[in-house]
């Protein structure tokens, strides 16, 4: 799935007041009576205009086909689709009163806002007057799809994060299952050459790598991120200091100068000179996505490589199979002129097995619902499989919806960029600062 920049995905609280005062009041899901008949017989004629962040061509297209399918089912809705939509021209729009019928985002880090702020409508009601069995989506894609005990959108399709391994770089080893089996491995597959600069690395251990987030590798230790009251537990959970000291354990065996020489000597993470493609890692952290990269590289897609869940902490054996999930959202924001026909579209591709096949299939993200990743019309090999099954995994987790989500993220990111360079003598009072700075910004928030 595209990569959106924390900084340009953040929305601040005053952007997410209520929509501009004196406008007549657009109506709204709540107020809607239940059909007679059948819903697409019950419809009137509408246009309904929905925004979302694909761009590409094969993107729009892909959307375009879902949506397709929506219009053999409601032929008296036209649906206007806007591409490449940002999260923050949703909420001034929102905030304007000029906000379309149906938005889509690739984030969930303001999913927590909208919530709360009421800038998406709650769901909540027409899920239960039509009957919408929300299980059939893993417990982790209902979580980050609500806050508070409102459900402002569903999951469209989702990213999941695994181990990718360059077959010919192991040298007949298997992928790592613990991280003392993936430090081992990291040592044994890396390559020096005669100044001790490296060649190959076994696996990058830096936070400043790619996709090496700390919302992404804390599954690997079940890192929990906040307390039941929203406060954060990143200080008081042991967790987290596990997967730092390995961590920095690692870093400090490369040597922080030498890494760093080594990671900003190679190449952009969305083009062909990636290092996993050109063989200079053998193990990384990525998306579900990067196998759709790969087949469209033609010197990558020589590469004979494969995929496996990340490793996790020793003691906790039954992580495995687990990881990291989020993805794109949609929800019908305050102010829809067509809620009603807005809420049968939502619903058409969050839970049509064809419609969210359709869409998997042309962007190689991991659909959402059961039936979806079950269906033999789904395209679908062993290294795409180990995501289906990862997504589904009881364990697999999400960075938990928050009100500073983009904040908090940024407040321990700057600090794990320190500790791995050294800059931070005591682990356990920088941790506890980390919670002083999120807590603080919740207080401000009036959470």
């Amino acid at each position: 799935m595209r990569f959106v920049p924390l900084a340009v995905a953040g929305l601040t609280a005053l952007a997410l007041t209520a929509c501009t005062a004196g406008k007549e009041a657009a109506p709204s899901l709540g107020a809607r009576p239940a059909p007679a008949g059948s819903a697409a017989a019950s419809l009137p004629a509408a246009t309904v205009e929905l925004w979302h962040g694909f761009s590409t061509p094969a993107e729009v297209k892909a959307f375009e086909d879902a949506i397709a399918g929506f219009n053999k089912k409601f032929p008296q809705i036209t649906v206007k689709a806007v591409k490449g939509v940002q999260d923050d021209q949703i909420t001034q729009a929102i905030r304007g009163g000029r906000a379309p019928d149906v938005a889509a985002s690739f984030t969930t880090d303001n999913v927590a806002q909208w919530c709360r702020s009421g800038s998406f409508q709650d769901l909540t009601p027409v899920i239960a007057q039509d009957g919408v069995d929300l299980g059939v989506l893993p417990q982790v894609a209902r979580t980050y799809t609500e806050y508070a005990g409102k459900r402002c959108t569903l999951p469209l399709l989702a990213d999941a994060y695994g181990l990718y391994y360059n077959k010919a770089l192991m040298k007949g080893n298997a992928p790592p299952r613990t991280l003392s089996e993936l430090t081992a491995l990291t040592k044994k597959l890396t390559v020096r050459d005669a100044n001790g600069d490296i060649k190959v690395a076994g696996f990058i251990p830096s936070f400043q790598y790619y996709e090496n987030s700390p919302s992404h590798l804390a599954p690997m230790v079940g890192a929990k991120w906040y307390h039941d009251d929203g406060t954060s537990a990143i200080g008081s959970d042991p967790a987290w200091k596990e997967l730092l000291r390995w961590q920095k354990d690692l870093v400090d065996w490369y040597g922080y100068d030498k890494l760093e020489k080594f990671r900003k000597g190679l190449g952009d993470e969305w083009g062909a000179e990636h290092p996993f493609f050109a063989g200079k890692v053998a193990m990384v952290v990525d998306g579900e996505w990067r196998n759709a990269m790969i087949a469209g590289d033609p010197k990558a897609r020589e590469m004979d490589y494969g995929t496996a869940p990340m490793p996790v902490s020793d003691t906790r054996p039954e992580l495995y199979g687990s990881g990291f999930t989020a993805g794109t959202v949609i929800g019908v924001p305050k102010g829809a002129r067509n809620p009603r026909q807005a809420w049968e579209l939502v619903k058409y591709l969050t839970t049509d097995t064809d419609s969210l096949v359709t869409l998997s299939n042309a962007l190689r993200n991991v659909p959402t619902t059961r039936a979806a990743m079950e269906s033999p019309k789904l395209a679908k090999d062993a290294n795409f499989q180990t995501f289906l099954d990862i997504f589904a995994h009881p364990r697999t987790s999400t960075l938990p919806s928050a009100v500073n989500s983009v904040f908090n993220q940024e407040a321990l990111a700057t600090f794990v960029t320190k500790w791995e360079k050294g800059a931070v003598p005591d682990l356990d009072a920088g941790l506890r600062s980390v919670d002083r700075q999120i807590d603080d910004k919740l207080k401000l928030s009036g959470s």
